[in-house]
Parts: C-alpha cells; structure tokens; sequence
C-alpha cells in the first residue's frame, strides 16, 4: 500500500477544511524491525528510550534493541511488569519517572496501552515517539489522541501520531489469535460509528467530512475482507487488517478526535472495561469488547427500525437531576464526579435539548432511516467474529445482566457525543429495548 498519499501533505477537502496527518513513515512487511536503524539514520536522535512490557519486550522488544545495538544507538529500557497493563495513573507516572529528561526519542514497542501511554508521556515532553507494532490489535496506531483512565473514568486526551509505525508482519502475525480478532472487532465498531456520526449531523448540525468517512469505510472493507484468512495466520490477510486499522487512525488524525472511529460500540465498551477494572476482574482487549458492542448496536439499530411506525407521538420529557445524578452514582460508583460534571456543563439530557432532538428526528426521519438502512445486519457480525473464534455477546466475556443494563442506559454520559444510546434516551425506548436483549442473551440459558 503507497502510503505517501495520506502523511504529511496538506489535503485541501470538499468538506470545507484541511486535513493533514503529521506522520512521517509507516513500514508494514515483513522484516520492517530492520528498516529501524535507516529510518533512524534521517534524524540525529542522540538518547533514545525503548518501552514496552514483559510480554512485548519478548515479541519485538529484543529485536528492536539487537537493531539498535548493530547500529551503534545507545538507548534506556522501560519495561512495565505488570501481568496486565492498565493506562492509568499508576503506569503514567511510572513512565513519566523512567523517561530521562534528555530524551529526544521514545521508541513504544507493543499496541493498544503501550502505544497510549507513549503517545500522551512524549506529547507532554515535546518529543517524538516511534511505534513498533506486536500485534493488529486496535486503531489507535495512527490515532492522535490517549484514552486513558485517570480517576477510574476512561477520558480521551489530545496528544499527537507516532512519527514512525513499523508493522514487521513476521511479528504481528504470531500474536495470539484473540489479538487478531481484536482488530478486526475494532474496525467493524466503525459500520456503528459511522451511523452515529451521520445521526449526530442530521439532528445537530455536527460537522462531518464524507471523504474521511470514506477512509473509514475502506478501512472496514480490509477487515471484512481478510477476517477469515487473518485468522489462519495468513501473513497478507493480518497485513491488510493491519493496514485497516492504520488507516483508520489516520481518519481520527484527519479530524483530530475520535468521532470517525468512537460511537456508541466504544461507549459501551469503556463502561465496561471501566466496570472490569473497579471490580478487579480481568479485563478482555478493547476490541474483543467493541465487536461484542458493535453487534449490540446493531441489534438496538434494528429494533428502532421495527419501532419506526410507533415511535411518535411521546410523552413529555420529565429529567429529574436528582434522580439521575443517583443512578450515576451506583452506575460509575467513584467515577460518577465526572460524569456528573459533564452533564452540568453541557445539559445533553435537559428535556430542553430531547425536545429540540425530538423535533429534528421527527422532522429528518426519512433520511434518518436511510442511514440506518445502510448498516449490515447484526448477524453478519456476529458471523465474522464467530470466524476469528471470538465472542459476539457480552456475556461471553462475564459481563453482568446488571452492568449490560447500566451500560445502554449509562455508557452515553461518558462523552459529549451525540448517537444510538442517546436516541433510546430521547425516545422513551432504553427499557423495553434492554429487555429485548436481555432476553436474547441471558434469559436464552434460563428458557
């Protein structure tokens, strides 16, 4: 893939702005860990620091500093010890006390929290940071923001792409399995997402871009395409996956957040790992999470359709703050503070703004309708995923009745972003769809 058409260049779009991504090279082939030291050679980085975990290390990490050693670079290791990497406080400040202060270049080595911490410790230290990859295993190789969890909330934070993305696909395509099928879950979020950005312009005037949509459906293409080969381990199939998920990143640089590639798949899945981590249970990847999301809003998407004939005419809205503020506070428990805070500041479910968000679906329905007719059926999902042997429903991955629940009605208030969730919010709908799905997912065991 000719990457050189997406990095670096100024793209003057239809879409009225200019978009550019601030990467410099992406290498995904294999053998690409021995591109390292060339890539290297066109700057004068003096003190490097090479980070990654005790599983990552072992992946690429020893290959990464037999390069660099050959080389003639002297370089720090960082490596996280932890059986689970968590992006918090905790590993952010471990990293932010281990980068020594002349560092001019970190080199992350592993995926989805490695690259997090690393992307946001050198944006706050003004230097560049490098990528390479150890597994397809999310989007956020290109992405130009940190979701990390700081006061036990999942909070996205600007930061800025990786300079440089090595893929070594005699690497990636020995990560376990369920890594793979992790990616894939990611990308195919995007069929949700993209439905959602499309909802939030039509009922709030949000900007969108078609074209970087269209980069998000190319990247959706790859995965579909290649799941099933991906898979057997075959080294083209996780190479276009890999590219997939690059390219999606590039989109959320293009528009510098998380809107082309976040909706409310990745809303149910941070409440969810967010649920995970305060009870102290493992807690699956973050794509294995969003396909399972994914096929729940898809589901939540078509029992809307075949709600369309009786959605209107609703009772008036009555939010009462009180009450909710205390539903929050059993819902996120010591995270509710800042859940709390953003309703405040912005009053997204003030009956003010379902009124007006009423009236705009009323009045664009027909068209509203039309892109929700685009999105593949939930079985296609589920059909895909059951291809890479990874889980399609949340009980897969022992979330509870209670937390799927609180989930559809809670996961919303994470994020000032407007999509499904909020919908059945504004629509009366948040009960009788929960229990439909709670009934096809928990109640099939008990019948």
């Amino acid at each position: 893939m000719d990457w050189k058409e997406y990095l670096q260049k100024e793209k003057h779009c239809s879409c009225g702005k200019s978009h550019i991504c601030d990467i410099e090279e992406i290498i995904i082939e294999e053998g690409a860990i021995r591109h390292l030291p060339q890539v290297l050679g066109k700057h004068t980085y003096k003190n490097l620091c090479v980070v990654s975990d005790i599983h990552t290390e072992q992946a690429a990490g020893l290959a990464v500093y037999e390069e660099l050693e050959q080389a003639g670079y002297s370089f720090e290791k960082v490596v996280y010890q932890e059986e689970e990497l968590v992006p918090d406080e905790e590993a952010l400040i471990y990293l932010f006390t281990r980068v020594p202060n002349d560092c001019d270049l970190i080199i992350a080595v592993g995926s989805g929290t490695i690259n997090d911490l690393c992307r946001y410790v050198s944006y706050k230290m003004k230097i560049d940071y490098y990528i390479v990859g150890t597994a397809p295993s999310m989007d956020g190789y290109a992405s130009n923001v940190s979701p990390l969890i700081i006061r036990h909330l999942k909070t996205t934070y600007e930061a800025r792409p990786a300079r440089v993305i090595i893929g070594d696909l005699d690497i990636i395509s020995k990560a376990p399995l369920h890594m793979i099928a992790a990616g894939a879950g990611d990308i195919l979020g995007k069929y949700v997402c993209l439905t959602d950005w499309q909802l939030a312009h039509i009922v709030n005037g949000e900007y969108i871009c078609t074209e970087i949509m269209e980069l998000v459906r190319k990247s959706i293409k790859k995965v579909a395409e290649n799941a099933e080969k991906a898979a057997k381990r075959d080294k083209e199939a996780i190479g276009a996956i890999m590219e997939g998920l690059v390219l999606s990143g590039i989109a959320m640089s293009y528009i510098g957040n998380s809107r082309p590639a976040s909706g409310s798949e990745h809303h149910m899945s941070h409440y969810w790992e967010m649920m995970f981590l305060l009870d102290r249970q493992p807690d699956p990847l973050h794509g294995t999470k969003v396909g399972i999301g994914t096929v729940m809003s898809i589901r939540l998407y078509e029992m809307l359709k075949e709600k369309r004939a009786t959605l209107f005419p609703l009772a008036a809205p009555a939010f009462a703050y009180d009450q909710w503020a205390e539903k929050i506070k059993e819902a996120y428990g010591p995270a509710a503070p800042g859940v709390l805070e953003l309703e405040k500041k912005i009053g997204k479910n003030s009956d003010q703004e379902v009124l007006r968000r009423r009236e705009a679906f009323k009045l664009h329905e027909e068209e509203i309708f039309e892109v929700i007719d685009e999105l593949p059926r939930a079985e296609e999902i589920i059909e895909i995923l059951k291809s890479m042997a990874a889980p399609y429903y949340p009980d897969q991955i022992k979330v509870s009745e209670e937390v799927f629940t609180r989930g559809i009605y809670y996961a919303k208030d994470l994020r000032n972003r407007f999509g499904l969730l909020q919908i059945l919010f504004d629509l009366n709908l948040q009960e009788e769809f929960t229990d439909r799905l709670k009934q096809e997912i928990y109640q099939k065991e008990k019948d």
